[in-house]
């Protein structure tokens, strides 16, 4: 019975996260004539190579110019975000300073707080930087301080030796070399981790791009698959096409790097 219950389980787990994806995928293959004879989403296709949807979402939908734009932001927030949140760990963990344990409260407590209670200062913030819409508001905004970030690079610093930092200091030198020679390097497995993680996050984000680009040429993945409803929303058939198109990249790279992220968060729990 107990075995029955955990297999059934995982079955209907599975089902949960499977059926939409097919349901996506058989519907990306039906004409519009299919679709109106049968509109059940797992009803099979009669071509399985009509790609013909997929042309229309790229170039009626402009998904090519929205996949650059999510790229470009992808770029430069993930570069940030590894500087900052390693930066920050290492001068929390080997450097003493006095308020070090108010710092990393404040860290808890701003990530505690609700985002969307600070909006409107956060919208006024950008505004004053003259970043509003452009691709470098979102850029600002997710290289911001990321306390799951820093807690994954300051678990991972804590397995480095203080004797690598305590002999590189004997060769004469800096706190700044010892981060950029001896730390960093040693911090591949985090960087991984925090890319992987922090990128599906803003691969998927439909909040900040929307409200900080209005533009449609500024348009990412989830804002151009949005509007992308609008002048076709009676064709499932093409709107389906373009959530293949937004799934698709995430979905290889999670299955080609998923180790890394298990690795990553296995050894931050247990050291």
């Amino acid at each position: 019975m107990t075995r029955l219950l955990k297999y059934g389980s995982l079955l209907l787990a599975s089902a949960v996260v499977v059926v939409p994806l097919l349901a996506i995928f058989l519907t990306s293959l039906r004409t519009e004539q299919e679709m109106a004879a049968n509109s059940s989403p797992l009803a099979l296709p009669e071509n399985w190579f009509n790609l013909d949807n997929y042309l229309t979402a790229f170039t009626q939908g402009h998904m090519l110019r929205a996949l650059w734009n999510t790229s470009f932001i992808l770029f430069f927030a993930l570069i940030g975000t590894v500087f900052i949140g390693s930066m920050t760990a290492y001068a929390v963990d080997r450097h003493r300073f006095r308020g070090k344990k108010i710092v990393m409260a404040l860290f808890l407590i701003a990530a505690l707080v609700p985002g969307v209670t600070t909006q409107v200062a956060t919208y006024q913030v950008v505004d004053g930087l003259g970043v509003m819409g452009s691709r470098w508001a979102p850029i600002l905004l997710y290289m911001g301080t990321d306390i799951v970030s820093i807690y994954i690079f300051l678990q991972f610093i804590r397995s480095i030796p203080i004797a690598l930092d305590e002999a590189a200091r004997i060769d004469g030198a800096g706190s700044l070399t010892i981060y950029w020679r001896v730390i960093l390097p040693l911090l591949r497995p985090a960087i991984a981790t925090v890319v992987i993680v922090k990128g599906v996050a803003i691969y998927n984000d439909f909040y900040i791009p929307f409200l900080y680009m209005p533009s449609e040429g500024l348009g990412t993945v989830s804002t151009s698959l949005f509007r992308f409803k609008g002048p076709f929303g009676a064709h499932w058939e093409v709107i389906s096409a373009g959530a293949a198109l937004v799934i698709v990249p995430t979905l290889v790279v999670f299955l080609a790097l998923q180790r890394f992220i298990y690795n990553g968060f296995a050894a931050g729990a247990t050291k």
